[in-house]
């Protein structure tokens, strides 16, 4: 007989959750020992929870199936919370197991309690507590079948000290089938249609799973064929971009150029997106980009099969013969000089190796990427999704492991770098093929932006003092070498080429401080 931490473990990895990331205490030492019994889940030791539940979010992006996360009572979920809401945010599934005390325990009110019930409900769409080790292989069973139901969910289990420990009973067949995805109605398809046949300006809006590669293509079939537009919305878990795929924009994340995006569009059709809108109110700017009056067409839920929907609007619109309009690989050229913010982006999108996987949390100054790096060989593109920076590090590090055989790079921000700074060890001791770039500019670039933007456009020393990251300057050089990582800085373009060439050319972990402006 296997005990109830066993019985977890050996659930999970049937049902496909085969790598856990692990910030554990006491409560989670019998999961922490039963990982000996059950070799085939990949135990990933990370420094700190937002770097665990950031790396599975990032995995999930990657493989298209949910990891497990260990995490530690209540404070221990609390400090995960963070990276969970930019996995919501993202559509992926996901499994949080979280420690518990012993029942009966929490009667002494000792330390850790708490109501992590409670807590996990701010970003779980299911959440649970095991009563019984008898129990716990149907549990989570039902956990991993809540992950996987369109579009991505995430699913907390809680599991009591004493139900990990005790001797667990067989059980037999288990069902961990996510329920079928949808379709939309064909009055829903009708409005689209009557709307793209209108001869009026369209606009369509994607997102999720309608930004691969093959609903892409149909997505640009579409538009071939009526005259269309087409839109990725600002924040999206992943897209497929680069060479032999369909190139496709993001709405503007600045309230104004995002208004005048949708300035002539008289029908907006929705296809897995929200509605258009800007991240925050501003005094005197709208709460929506679309024009008043404008007709909103909601076609396709986040839970719908988006893929099957693109082909049958394509089919009623006749256009499953139009050639979609793929992106063509160009030799682009090498920024020289002075490093700025547009060089790094440049010099990164000249030379990335084919089928890499971009991970962007620059903020403010990676916003020109799409822009720069027409013309690249295919990549997935992964960005920050729920605004909560501190996700680059870790998303990075879960792709990683998620595709081992591809080489990572992580646009990172210097300041949203310092949230999560302990990826880098994980990285370094998982032997992970991530070459990290910091956009080194010493302060909060977005902040300052964001003051003009509300109208507090004039600022002295003390809020100055709150914006940048200077006295003392941060090595990000050393920060990295102290974790096991190789680094280097650059303050040149020829510097930065260089040292990129040599990160994507060896396996394992490089940290690249770009220093710009200096």
């Amino acid at each position: 007989m296997t005990n109830g931490a066993q019985a977890l473990i050996s659930t999970l990895v049937d049902c496909g959750v085969r790598v856990c990331f692990s910030n554990p205490g006491t409560s989670e030492m019998h999961f922490v020992a039963a990982l000996d019994a059950v070799p085939e889940m990949h135990g990933v030791l990370c420094l700190f929870e937002g770097v665990a539940t950031g790396a599975a979010d990032g995995y999930a992006r990657i493989a298209g199936r949910p990891a497990a996360t260990l995490l530690h009572l209540g404070p221990g979920l609390g400090n995960g919370l963070a990276n969970l809401h930019n996995a919501k945010r993202a559509q992926v599934p996901l499994v949080n197991i979280v420690g518990e005390h012993r029942q009966g325990h929490k009667e002494t009110d000792s330390p850790l309690t708490g109501d992590i019930e409670g807590v996990a409900r701010t970003m779980s769409e299911w959440v649970k507590t095991s009563t019984s080790a008898d129990h716990i292989a149907a549990d989570a069973a039902e956990a991993i079948r809540e992950a996987n139901t369109l579009p991505g969910r995430i699913a907390t289990l809680i599991l009591p000290a004493d139900t990990a420990w005790t001797k667990a009973q067989p059980h037999g067949k288990l069902d961990f089938a996510a329920p079928a995805p949808t379709m939309p109605s064909s009055a829903q398809f009708d409005a689209a249609v009557k709307a793209l046949q209108s001869g009026e300006k369209v606009i369509l809006v994607l997102s999720g799973r309608a930004l691969r590669a093959a609903p892409l293509a149909l997505a640009s079939q579409i538009v071939q064929r009526t005259g269309a537009t087409m839109l990725a919305q600002y924040a999206n878990g992943r897209i497929e971009r680069g060479a032999g795929r369909v190139a496709i924009a993001r709405t503007p994340a600045p309230v104004d150029q995002g208004v005048a995006a949708f300035k002539d569009a008289k029908h907006v059709i929705l296809i897995g997106a929200k509605v258009p809108a800007p991240m925050f109110g501003y005094p005197g700017k709208p709460d929506y980009l679309m024009q008043p009056g404008a007709n909103l067409i909601e076609l396709a839920a986040p839970t719908d099969d988006l893929h099957e929907t693109l082909r049958e609007l394509a089919a009623r619109l006749k256009a499953l013969d139009a050639v979609p309009l793929l992106e063509a690989q160009k030799e682009l050229a090498l920024p020289q000089g002075v490093l700025t913010a547009e060089a790094v982006l440049r010099t990164i999108s000249a030379l990335m190796p084919e089928n890499a996987i971009i991970v962007d949390e620059s903020i403010s100054a990676g916003r020109s990427f799409f822009p720069v790096s027409m013309g690249t060989p295919a990549h997935d593109y992964l960005q920050l999704t729920g605004g909560s920076i501190g996700s680059g590090l870790p998303m990075a590090t879960g792709a990683a492991i998620a595709c081992p055989g591809r080489t990572v790079i992580n646009m990172e921000g210097d300041g949203s770098s310092m949230y999560t700074i302990q990826a880098l060890w994980t990285q370094a001791r998982e032997k992970l093929n991530v070459v990290t770039v910091i956009f080194a500019n010493r302060g909060y670039q977005i902040l300052k932006g964001e003051l003009v933007s509300v109208g507090a456009a004039s600022w002295g020393e003390r809020a100055e003092r709150m914006l940048s990251i200077v006295e003392p300057d941060i090595s990000w050089v050393k920060l990295a070498e102290g974790m096991g990582v190789e680094a280097r800085a650059a303050t040149t373009c020829e510097e930065l080429a260089q040292l990129i060439r040599h990160a994507v050319s060896r396996p394992g972990p490089f940290l690249i401080e770009a220093q710009i402006g200096r």
